[in-house]
């Protein structure tokens, strides 16, 4: 004999019940009595004490008053096509039955809503889910809810996210909602978990089908809880002598943070170097940039100190006068200094042939004579 799992009805309880294993070889299907009546129950695998353990510990939060969400059951049978035959005949009679109940409730103008019905696998019962705002006296709809289906009227209220539950749907993420699919109970969630995660404050995006904080917003509480322990927030400063320090973002992608300088720069540090990060500055040291971001710097320094050489090197063998300044490598003065005593001759040469042609020019051309503007011209003899 087994402890095996077991999933029952709408709000999708679960069961532990004990059965021999050869009864239920390739079964899939199982009729269980529980502690609203018989229903079918869809078998999950055997459990183990550790897990059945976790199953209990991770379920007694979420207990209510009426039902608990997970239950001890009875074995009844294997279930055979003729309790699937009734379990899905039940199923299409309550989409009638809901119908028929809501114009019933319109002619009570009661303040309830009505979610869903369920029937029992014998139909010797009869529920019907709803959500409420404040109490409601709704005997005289029970009375005539009980003389419309001719059994018995269970009414069980249900809050917003039961509901989400019951009815099921598709999420924003486009996958089923998971309280409908997998999640067994709902965890408080508050909106400081939302700002934890620096998600956008915006209620159609945080908010799920039921108009609550989705579940999923819980799922990573305990890394961001971790995270943030190690960290300050976005916009907290960091007072040095230096200046004032001012995370900015974070990128979990990258698994860093963006912190601006106090001279403007932007630097991404690591979230493991943070704490070092912290330490120098505080002690009035400088915090270095990234490997990558230093290897790009040199290897384009590099890049201009090539060009330069190139181009003061094509000037000095054309014979353009270069000032070799201090900021150059020492390989290029001393290039440019051999340069420059390799053609002294050439230079006097040039100089001297400048000058001979002048004097050329000058004995070549002849002089012009002007008259004396002092002297006054003598008028023709008549």
């Amino acid at each position: 004999m087994k402890i095996y799992l077991t999933i029952f009805g709408k709000p999708r309880y679960l069961g532990l019940v004990k059965v021999d294993e050869r009864k239920i070889k390739n079964a899939n299907c199982i009729v269980i009595k529980s502690e609203r009546g018989y229903e079918l129950g869809f078998l999950g695998g055997p459990l183990s004490d550790e897990q059945q353990e976790k199953y209990k510990s991770a379920t007694s939060k979420f207990e209510n008053a009426v039902n608990a969400m997970l239950q001890t059951v009875k074995f009844v049978k294997v279930a055979d096509d003729i309790d699937t035959e009734a379990y899905y005949k039940c199923r299409r009679a309550e989409e009638e039955a809901l119908i028929v109940s809501r114009e019933i409730l319109e002619q009570h103008k009661l303040n309830l809503k009505l979610v869903d019905v369920e029937y029992m696998l014998d139909r010797k019962k009869f529920y019907f889910y709803f959500t409420a705002t404040q109490r409601v006296d709704f005997r005289l709809f029970v009375r005539d809810l009980a003389h419309m289906f001719k059994t018995r009227i269970e009414m069980r209220q249900v809050g917003i996210r039961d509901e989400a539950r019951i009815v099921s749907g598709l999420s924003t993420c486009g996958r089923p909602c998971c309280c409908s699919y997998w999640l067994r109970g709902f965890s408080p969630i508050s909106i400081r978990i939302v700002k934890e995660q620096r998600s956008a404050l915006n209620p159609t995006k945080i908010s799920g089908l039921c108009g609550r904080l989705m579940c999923c917003m819980s799922y990573e509480k305990d890394f961001y809880t971790e995270l943030w322990s190690r960290l300050p927030g976005p916009g907290a400063k960091i007072k040095t002598d230096q200046g004032i320090y001012v995370l900015e973002s974070l990128d979990l992608g990258r698994e860093y943070v963006n912190i601006r300088f106090p001279n403007g720069r932007l630097v991404s540090v690591a979230i493991t170097e943070f704490p070092d990060f912290q330490e120098t500055i505080l002690r009035g040291e400088e915090w270095g940039e990234d490997k990558e971001m230093l290897e790009k710097k040199k290897a384009a320094a590099e890049r201009v100190a090539a060009l330069k050489e190139r181009s003061l090197l094509r000037k000095a063998a054309a014979g353009v006068k270069v000032n070799a300044s201090s900021l150059m490598p020492k390989i290029v003065k001393g290039k440019l200094e051999q340069s420059e005593k390799a053609k002294p001759e050439n230079k006097n040469q040039k100089f001297k042939g400048r000058q001979a042609k002048q004097k050329q020019n000058q004995t070549s051309k002849p002089k012009k004579h002007f008259k004396s503007r002092n002297k006054k011209q003598t008028p023709p003899s008549a």
